[in-house]
């Protein structure tokens, strides 16, 4: 694994700017090189654009940023076509999605039609305007900040964009350690200006090929997929996991295994990132609700219950 350095410095050069939150940033990094999107929930100032905008100038990448309001119209997310008189054509313009890396600011402030203007490219990544199919560039990761449901002016996302995040992340509130790191950084922009660039688009691709490279041994499979059927069997649950879910946990479990050095997925590579995967596309039924459960008891039940594959039984060789 050439680039398994590599990767370890992009971490390190994002915690530059984002204090006291380790794992927030090792879980965004790996939705990242397993070529997901990610969604960052939570209230707002406790850094979430800022988390963001690191992992940009810590890959060198072309970023793009579009603050969600309500007036804000899918043409601005994915470009137009204008009739050009000279030559009698359709000219495209790109939309502010023709990057890298996208950051969409409080997505749940804008209307059901503009949150739809991402769903291809986020499944497919492309746009399809009056007719033509453009690609967006490579490597691509969305990373979309929203506050919490019930806040003045959001809105809920609807569950079929909600499925095409592969992870959804809580950052919380800095302890105090890292708080008093921040103050005496003085400010976002300071601290922005700390990160440097470490890697590049081409690294990032180079990292992305060597993830899907991570061997899973069939045992691995049977686990996540048993961790889905489970939920979609739990009786508190409206909704289980997606055939989506499963892909992307595959994903998650082979970017972690790439992060701890190894070229195999174990057990704890799955239940590590299982609850970041899960967590925004489990829907509690109404009694549950009642009841006072919870998304994330449910998903440490389910974690406890399904019978997990032996370590010995996770390497290359199936031993």
């Amino acid at each position: 694994m050439q680039y398994n350095q590599k990767a370890a410095d992009v971490a390190a050069e994002v915690s530059k700017a984002v204090f006291g939150k380790p794992q927030t940033i090792r879980t965004i990094w790996m939705a990242m090189l397993a070529g997901g999107h990610v969604l960052i929930e939570d209230i707002p100032g406790v850094g979430k654009t800022t988390l963001a905008l690191a992992f940009a100038r810590a890959l060198e990448l072309n970023e793009s940023r579009v603050q969600f309001t309500p007036d804000v119209l899918p043409s601005d997310i994915v470009g137009f076509t204008v009739f050009q008189k000279e030559t009698g054509r359709l000219v495209y313009h790109p939309g502010s999605v023709m990057c890298n890396l996208f950051l969409g600011d409080e997505i749940n402030r804008t209307s059901s039609r503009t949150q739809s203007a991402l769903l291809e490219v986020m499944e497919e990544g492309t746009v399809t305007v009056d007719g033509v199919t453009h690609p967006v560039p490579a490597p691509f990761t969305v990373i979309a900040t929203e506050n919490p449901v019930g806040a003045a002016g959001t809105q809920m996302l609807p569950q079929s964009q909600l499925d095409r995040f592969t992870v959804c992340v809580v950052m919380g509130y800095p302890d105090t350690e890292a708080e008093m790191q921040m103050l005496a950084g003085r400010g976002q922009r300071t601290l922005l200006e700390q990160v440097h660039p470490v890697a590049n688009q081409a690294d990032l691709l180079a990292m992305q090929k060597e993830v899907v490279g991570v061997f899973i041994h069939e045992l691995m499979y049977r686990y996540i997929v048993d961790l889905a059927q489970a939920s979609r069997k739990e009786p508190r649950l409206a909704l289980g996991l997606s055939p989506r879910a499963s892909l992307a946990l595959a994903g998650m479990a082979r970017a972690a295994a790439y992060l701890a050095g190894r070229d195999f997925v174990a057990p704890q590579d799955v239940t590590t990132v299982f609850a970041d995967v899960a967590r925004h596309r489990l829907m509690l039924t109404d009694q549950a609700k009642a009841g006072g459960e919870t998304v994330d008891v449910v998903i440490d039940d389910l974690l406890r219950t399904v019978p997990r594959p032996r370590p010995e039984k996770a390497d290359r060789h199936g031993r």
